[in-house]
Formats: structure tokens, C-alpha cells, sequence
């Protein structure tokens, strides 16, 4: 994978993370990443614009839009399997996977989240290896992603960001592709229970 794609990973994986101070903090490095790896003027310009409105915003604005967009939306979430598998049973063992899938690589997470939390994957998929696993591995985020852009509201200042991955980092996944995905996913169940609940 070439450095300008890593790039993009690296600055899409800070962007898709829970904005506190840190993500403030990390804004000089960030646009010394691009500078740095990004070398068409074009590519620079492209990503600092759809950035730019992000960093924008007062961290308070931008806590709120970020639960707002990512945290009450099943369709715009930020966990892999849950795109894939959606409210599954197998998302345990495919939660197993992934990790064992990360752990191979040598890469450890320090974080609080599930091993499918796509900000990670965008990190990692910027330092693993590219062989077939890892290749396996793009394709279901860039799958993921694609979900999350089709369901992300025009306006909302993060599918500007986020549309940058498919723009220079992955492809879109063909029709066959998301079909075979899609049979898979499984929605919750939330049909009333047959007989009232009584709390006491």
C-alpha cells in the first residue's frame, strides 16, 4: 500500500475516534502527516477541505455531533461486524476472529472498544502486511464504510471526511459483493413480547 493511502488511513482513524482534548491536540500533527505523505497538491487541498469544517468546531459542537451521528444510528455505527452481521449471534465469534486476526500482526490496542471498532482497523490496515488476510480484511471495512456514507446525511460534516477513504484508499464493493454481505446481516428484533412484562 502506498504512504499517501496509509496517510489517509492514519488521519481517518483519528477523525472516526471520540473527539476529546487529544483530537484538538493532534491537530498540528495531523496536518504535518499530510503535508508530509500527501504529495499532489490536489489530495492535500481535497482532504484539508473536508477536515478543515471538523476541526472547526467548538469540542462541545463536535461531541454532540459525533454521538448524534455515530453512537444512536444502527445504520451509521463505527463496529464492523455489527454492518456485517448486524444483530447476529455470530458477531461474538466473529469478534473472536478479528482479534486473534490483530494479535498476529503484533498489534495491541490500548483502547476501551470491540476489536471491529473501524477507527482501529483504519490503523491497522495502514501497518499490516498485504497479504491475503489483510486484503480480506480492507475489503469488509471498505464494505462497512460504503454502508455508513449511504446512510450519513449530506450536510453532516463527517461524510466529507469519511468519503475520502473511498476516494483514495478503497473500492467500492460491487453489487455481487454486497449482496453476499447483506444476507448475512440480521436485524433486532424488536417486535413486541407476546405477554406484558410487570416490574416490581
Amino acid at each position: 500500500m502506498k504512504d499517501e493511502k496509509k496517510a489517509i488511513l492514519v488521519i481517518l482513524s483519528r477523525l472516526l475516534d471520540y473527539p476529546d482534548q487529544t483530537f484538538i491536540d493532534e491537530q498540528s500533527s495531523i496536518l504535518s502527516l499530510i503535508k508530509e505523505y500527501l504529495l499532489s497538491d490536489d489530495v492535500q487541498d481535497e482532504v484539508l477541505k473536508r477536515i478543515t469544517p471538523l476541526y472547526s468546531m467548538n469540542l462541545k459542537d463536535l461531541q454532540e455531533l459525533y454521538v448524534e451521528t455515530f453512537d444512536y444510528k444502527e445504520r451509521t455505527n463505527l463496529y464492523l461486524t455489527a454492518h456485517e452481521l448486524g444483530d447476529s449471534r455470530k458477531r461474538g465469534v466473529a469478534l473472536i476472529q478479528l482479534q486473534k486476526l490483530i494479535c498476529e500482526v503484533g498489534y495491541e490496542y490500548e483502547g476501551k472498544e470491540l476489536a471491529d471498532y473501524i477507527p482501529m482497523l483504519l490503523e491497522l490496515l495502514a501497518i499490516a502486511p498485504e497479504d491475503e488476510k489483510f486484503i480480506n480484511l480492507s475489503r469488509r471495512v471498505a464494505y462497512a464504510i460504503n454502508r455508513l456514507l449511504d446512510n450519513l446525511p449530506s450536510g453532516n460534516p463527517y461524510k466529507n471526511a469519511v468519503e475520502l477513504l473511498m476516494m483514495n484508499v478503497f473500492e467500492a464493493p460491487g453489487l455481487d459483493e454486497i449482496s453476499s454481505l447483506e444476507i448475512l446481516r440480521e436485524e433486532a428484533d424488536l417486535d413486541e413480547l407476546p405477554y406484558p412484562l410487570m416490574y416490581r
